[in-house]
C-alpha cells in the first residue's frame, strides 16, 4: 500500500506518529485526525486522550525492532518524534531510544515499504557552545558535545541523511524549545525550579522558541510538501516562532504565566560553567543520583544566543508561525491556572 499513496496532500492517508502520547507527538496526532487522516501511535504507555479521539495504538520500545516493524505495517508516512531528552543519564539510554530507535524506523519503512519519513532533530545537534545568531542549515555539526543527548540526536539524523540518499523520501525538522499547554518538560521544569533559578551571564542572549500548535503545523506542512515535491528528500530545516527573545525574559514569561516571580539572582556565565564542570565530575566519580543542578552544556546553553535563519522552512514548506508568542502565553497561562484549579 506504501506504494499507492496519491500525490493529493488532503486525501486521507495512514499515518504512525511515534511517542503519539508526548508533547510534540500528541499534538500532531490530533491535527491529523481533525483532518480526518487515519492515525496510529506507537508509544510505551496507553494514553486516554489518544483512545478518545479514536486513534489505534500500539505499545512497545522504540529500541525493539520487531515492535517498530509490527505498528508501521500499511503505514503512508511515519512522524517519527520519540526521542529520549534531557542533559543528564546514561549514554547507553540515549543511544537505545535515539540512534537504535531511529534506525529501526528507517528499517521498518524498508521492510514496509513506507515512502515518507518526518523526522524530529533538535537544533542542539549544531550546538558548538558559542553564539549561534540568524545561522541556517549549512552550519556543521560540532567536533564534540558536553551532552549524550546531541550526541545521539547528530548520529540519528545522520542516519536519516544517509537513508534519503538510499531512497527514502524524508524531511528532518529541528524545532528549538517547543512549549506550550500540555508541556510535560520544559515548563514544569522551569515553573518547579522558581525558587532556585538564577539568571545565567548578561541575560541579553537571544534565542529561539517554537509554540506547540506551530511545531505540529510545521511537521504536517513538511509531510504534505514531501508528497508534493519529492525533490526535499534529505533536507533539514530549523523552526521556530521566527522572532528571538532574550532568554531570561521567556523564562519569566513562564515563570509569570505560572504565577511565580520573576528571577532576581544572577551568575555570570563563567561561573555557572565552572559550577558544572565541577558538578559533572563529583556526581560521575561518585556515581550519584538524580542529576546536577548544572552542567557544562546547561550553563553554555543559558548563556549564549542561539537563534536561526528559518527562510528555507518559508519557502519550501510555506511554514508560517500562526500563533504568537503572546498569544501562546496566553493560553498557557490559561491552562495552567485549570490545572491549579483541577488540582
Amino acid at each position: 500500500m506504501g506504494n499507492h499513496i496519491s500525490n493529493n496532500s488532503n486525501s486521507e492517508k495512514n499515518i504512525l506518529v511515534t511517542g503519539g502520547g508526548g508533547f510534540l507527538g500528541n499534538a500532531i496526532v490530533k491535527k491529523l485526525v481533525e483532518r480526518g487522516d487515519n492515525v496510529r501511535s506507537f508509544s510505551r504507555g496507553h494514553y486516554d486522550s489518544l483512545e478518545k479521539a479514536g486513534v489505534e495504538q500500539f505499545h512497545g520500545d522504540i529500541s525493539n525492532k520487531p515492535a517498530v516493524v509490527a505498528a508501521s505495517k500499511n503505514v503512508d508516512i511515519i512522524f517519527h518524534t520519540a526521542a529520549k531528552p534531557g542533559v543528564w543519564g546514561k549514554y547507553a539510554d540515549f543511544y537505545e531510544t535515539n540512534v537504535v530507535g531511529t534506525q529501526n524506523i528507517i528499517d521498518a519503512c524498508k521492510i514496509n515499504d513506507i515512502p515518507y519519513l518526518i523526522h524530529t532533530s533538535s537544533p542542539s545537534v549544531i550546538f558548538d557552545g558559542t553564539d549561534m545568531e540568524g545561522v541556517d542549515e549549512s552550519v556543521p555539526y560540532p567536533k564534540t558535545y558536553h551532552c549524550d543527548y546531541p550526541k545521539t540526536k547528530a548520529m540519528a539524523e545522520k542516519s536519516v541523511l544517509e537513508a534519503a540518499k538510499d531512497g527514502l523520501k524524508t524531511i528532518i525538522l529541528r524545532p528549538h524549545l517547543i512549549w506550550g499547554p500540555e508541556d510535560n518538560h520544559l515548563v514544569p521544569r522551569i515553573i518547579s525550579r522558581a525558587e532556585s533559578i538564577a539568571q545565567v551571564g548578561n541575560g541579553k542572549n537571544l534565542v529561539d522558541t517554537i509554540y506547540i500548535d506551530n511545531a505540529a503545523d510545521a511537521h504536517i506542512a513538511a509531510a504534505d510538501s514531501l508528497i508534493k515535491k519529492p525533490e526535499l528528500t534529505g533536507n533539514l530545516y530549523f523552526i521556530s516562532q521566527d522572532k528571538p527573545l532574550p532568554l531570561w525574559d521567556m523564562v519569566n514569561a513562564i515563570l509569570m504565566a505560572g504565577g511565580k516571580p520573576i528571577i532576581r539572582k544572577s551568575v555570570p556565565a563563567g561561573i555557572a560553567l565552572a559550577i558544572g564542570t565541577i558538578l559533572e565530575f563529583i556526581y560521575k566519580t561518585l556515581r550519584l543520583k538524580g542529576e546536577p543542578k548544572m552542567t557544562r552544556f546547561v550553563a553554555k546553553e543559558l548563556a549564549t544566543a542561539h537563534w536561526f535563519d528559518i527562510s528555507a522552512a518559508k519557502q519550501d514548506l510555506g511554514y508560517k508561525p500562526k500563533i504568537s508568542t503572546e498569544e501562546g502565553l496566553d493560553r498557557l497561562e490559561k491552562w495552567l491556572k485549570r490545572r491549579t484549579t483541577e488540582k
